[in-house]
Formats: structure tokens, C-alpha cells, sequence
């Protein structure tokens, strides 16, 4: 793919503007999807943070829970971040009852893991071998498991928790790095899209 790929940012609830700059800045063509029509006039799709089972609801409202289920089934790339960490996962742990994934990572993944919004803060780590970079955690969940097609690209710096994967056309991270001005990790995610 030599032009830039077309990435839509779901914009049911989360940080849309904030994904659509950074992957801007990192050379794509990004807009804000919420339809099933615009789903499919994308390249990839970025999952932003919010809170997972609002997303889940409203993703059911719009009629975006299928359509986004059966693009990642074909292999379209996407990148979720905290809420979209938990989206992408096959499994949750502290879901409410019937909550559900657009799935595709084979990861549990526990919400809420590093505690309430009163809990939020920043940490320097590594990200896929590429220096540190500044994460923001907000919420934040983290990997209890992987399978063994995934690719751990993040932990905290203590090493004990898994913030940030890959699987295929599939990344996640816990942290919000659309918030810190670095693109780094969404530059990342374009060039995955550009491998597919």
C-alpha cells in the first residue's frame, strides 16, 4: 500500500479527535466511523478508550458489533486502546454479566485492573523495542494471559503485567498513547496497516 492507508477511529464514545490527529501525524487518512457504510469504506479501524460496556451497548445500538466482528474475522487491521484493549479481547475477567467483545486477540484481558479513575497515572516503558515511550493509564486494563500467537510489545516497568500486544493485524495496548503527542505507537499501527 503506497498511498496512505484509510483508518477510521469508531467514534461511539472516546478519544476520537485525539486518534484521528496522531494518525494523521503518523501518515494516514484518518475519519471518524459509526456507521456500518463508513466501516466499510476503511483500510483499519482504531477502538478507542472509554468505558468497555458502554462501547459494547452502543456498538449494539448502531449495529456496528457484527459488521466490526466480521471485518476483523477477514483480517482488517485494528488498534484498540484501554476500553479498545478490552474490545479486542477473546476473554474478559470483571465484564458485567453478558458483556460482550469484538474479540480477535487470544487474550484475557481484566477490566478495571489497575483500579479506579482516582488511580489513574503515567509511567515510562518500553514499546515493541522502540525506546521508551510516556503511557498513560486511565482505567486501565491489563493482560492476565496470552496465547501463543501473541506478541507481548509492552509491560510496566516493573515487568509484571502485560500492557501492550500484538496478534496478526491486531494491536492493543492499556494505555492511551493518542494523549501524549507522541505518535509513536500509532506510526506502529500505520505500518502494520500498510503490511496488510
Amino acid at each position: 500500500m503506497t498511498s496512505a492507508p484509510k483508518i477510521g477511529v469508531l467514534a461511539l464514545q472516546g478519544d476520537v479527535r485525539e486518534h484521528v490527529r496522531a494518525l494523521e501525524e503518523s501518515g494516514a487518512a484518518a475519519v471518524p466511523v459509526r456507521r456500518p457504510g463508513e466501516l466499510a469504506a476503511v483500510d483499519a479501524l482504531v477502538v478507542p478508550g472509554g468505558e468497555s460496556t458502554t462501547m459494547w451497548k452502543l456498538a449494539v445500538t448502531f449495529e456496528m458489533l457484527e459488521p466490526i466482528r466480521l471485518r476483523i474475522k477477514e483480517g482488517m487491521p485494528a488498534y484498540g486502546s484501554c476500553a479498545g484493549m478490552i474490545m479486542l479481547a477473546d476473554r474478559i475477567e470483571g465484564g458485567v454479566e453478558g458483556q460482550e467483545t469484538l474479540g480477535g486477540i487470544d487474550m484475557v484481558v481484566r477490566r478495571n485492573a489497575f483500579g479506579r479513575q482516582v488511580d489513574s497515572f503515567e509511567a515510562d516503558l518500553d514499546f515493541a523495542g522502540r525506546g521508551e515511550i510516556r503511557a498513560v493509564f486511565i482505567r486501565a486494563p491489563w493482560v492476565e494471559s496470552v496465547g501463543p500467537d501473541v506478541e507481548v510489545l509492552g509491560r510496566t516497568a516493573a515487568g509484571d503485567r502485560i500492557v501492550a500486544v500484538r496478534q496478526g493485524p491486531l494491536l492493543a495496548t492499556s494505555f492511551h498513547p493518542e494523549l501524549t503527542g507522541d505518535a509513536r505507537v500509532h506510526s506502529y499501527f500505520v505500518e502494520m496497516v500498510r503490511e496488510f
